[in-house]
């Protein structure tokens, strides 16, 4: 028997993969009888053993049979389906479902990724703050949860200890009464987000969210098959005036620091907003992605503070006041959801890693967390002040800032340049080493004001003043008006 061996692996896994060709190949005709295993070994150069591990293995696996006393022979095996001469064999294109398509067409579109050009001063939104306190802080705190952690499936709801402390969390530094078991810990907030999707949107249900706003809460509504209504925001944040009272049964909300504008939802249209949930028995999604950062006094209480008649579901995340990796968020959900959402975070993934959450639980319970948010938001706010200054000395007339009171980003707007001039904008930007965003992509179609999203939390204050400096000469330079 002749046999080409690749050259790949060991010999026996080399061995196997032959003779599997060869019988697929039908170069070895079902009912063949196989060398006896000595003979094999001693015409291929292998040892006997080699060859027995490999007869054995296809045994396994259904290619051959052994028959007592006579050998091993090549097992019957179906007969691949006849087809037209010179055509694939390969399967059509599949049939996708909305969820499917939609997310694929959206990951194909997806903004250039933040390490498009190795930048030195990146402001593109979404960097992390990170600093050697922190990261010695969580390097402890895993290495004590890997030692305390149940081996066993964690609750698909999240562990208790970490639920109870992001209830005590959210009434000290949130404003808000809740209980540990209304509470879900998931994969971060596109996770929670999509877990609401799934428990209450049908295709054709319509659903709500803010003109601009935050793609991946598009995203998510479009995948279920919801019909989207844009509603727009001006500096009081949502427009509640222009929701329907009919026919949208969701509306999703960033009301503590708007994104990607950064305008705070005003008292009185947060009244108006859960007096029209109740009016349109819908539901709040409140994302409140990074309103522990406020710069200008005290973070504004949730939304859900002001909720009555548990219309509001409060979504909240580590992933952005710690670090992208972590990948933890939680949902606060009304008790007639909580069984609900509870069922579909199981069925989704039946639980987020537990050593992950028991090293955060005891964070939070040791107030070490707080002290650490506490350092990050000074850190931040003098960042932000370095870039505003940075802006204002090198850039004067040509922005308009909008959203500087909390947060990691702002807008900013250009009052020289036209919307269709803004990828110049970025090219020149890049070519200076300064990584800009546009906001056009957050809006629901084409926005007739040309905007960057500038992010100052992955860069130190003094970068972020040279930044400033070389964006400022960017923006003179394509100004056009």
């Amino acid at each position: 028997m002749h046999l080409d061996l690749d050259g790949s692996g060991t010999l026996q896994a080399q061995l196997t993969r032959a003779l599997k060709q060869a019988v697929l190949g039908r170069g070895l005709a079902a009912g063949t009888r196989l060398p006896a295993t000595r003979e094999l070994a001693a015409g291929l150069g292998l040892s006997r053993n080699t060859v027995v591990a490999a007869y054995e293995q296809l045994a396994a696996e259904g290619y051959i049979e052994g028959h007592a006393g006579s050998g091993n022979y090549v097992a019957a095996l179906p007969q691949p389906a006849a087809a037209p001469a010179r055509a694939s064999t390969r399967p059509s294109a599949p049939r996708l479902t909305t969820c499917a398509r939609v997310a694929t067409a959206q990951r194909a579109n997806r903004p250039p990724g933040r390490r498009r050009a190795n930048l030195r001063y990146n402001l593109e939104y979404g960097l992390p703050l990170v600093t050697p306190a922190l990261t010695s802080l969580w390097r402890r705190a895993l290495s004590r949860a890997a030692e305390d952690t149940d081996p066993d499936y964690p609750p698909a709801e999240g562990l208790p200890l970490l639920r109870s402390a992001i209830a005590g969390y959210l009434g000290r530094r949130r404003g808000l009464t809740v209980d540990a078991e209304d509470v879900i810990v998931t994969a971060g907030v596109q996770q929670a987000i999509d877990l609401v999707a799934r428990a209450l949107v049908a295709p054709g249900d319509g659903a709500a969210i803010e003109d601009p706003h935050y793609q991946g809460t598009r995203q998510v509504l479009m995948a279920a098959g919801a019909r989207i209504h844009y509603v727009p925001v001006d500096g009081d944040g949502l427009e509640v005036g222009r929701l329907p009272d009919s026919r949208v049964g969701l509306v999703c909300v960033t009301p503590s620091h708007q994104f990607p504008r950064g305008v705070v939802l005003s008292l009185r249209r947060r009244l108006e907003l859960l007096a029209w949930a109740g009016r349109a028995d819908a539901w709040i999604v409140e994302d409140d992605y990074d309103g522990e950062f406020r710069h200008d006094g005290r973070p504004i209480a949730a939304l859900k503070s002001l909720d009555r008649d548990d219309r509001v579901i409060y979504v909240g995340s580590f992933s952005k006041v710690l670090f992208p990796a972590l990948r933890l968020g939680y949902l606060v959900v009304p008790p007639a959801l909580r069984e609900p959402l509870r069922a579909t975070k199981w069925l989704a993934d039946r639980g987020c890693p537990a050593i992950e959450q028991h090293a955060l639980a005891t964070l939070v319970h040791s107030g070490r967390f707080e002290r650490l948010l506490r350092r990050s938001g000074r850190i931040l706010a003098e960042r932000r002040q370095a870039l505003l200054d940075g802006l204002a000395r090198h850039a004067a007339g040509l922005v308009e800032i909008e959203g500087t009171s909390a947060g990691m980003h702002v807008a900013a707007w250009l009052p020289a340049h036209r919307a269709t001039g803004v990828p110049a904008v970025i090219a020149a930007a890049e070519a200076v080493g300064v990584g800009v965003h546009p906001v056009s992509p957050y809006f629901s179609r084409p926005s007739r004001r040309a905007g960057l999203l500038l992010g100052y939390a992955g860069l130190a204050a003094r970068d972020l003043a040279e930044a400033a400096r070389r964006l400022g000469g960017v923006l003179r330079q394509t100004a056009t008006k």
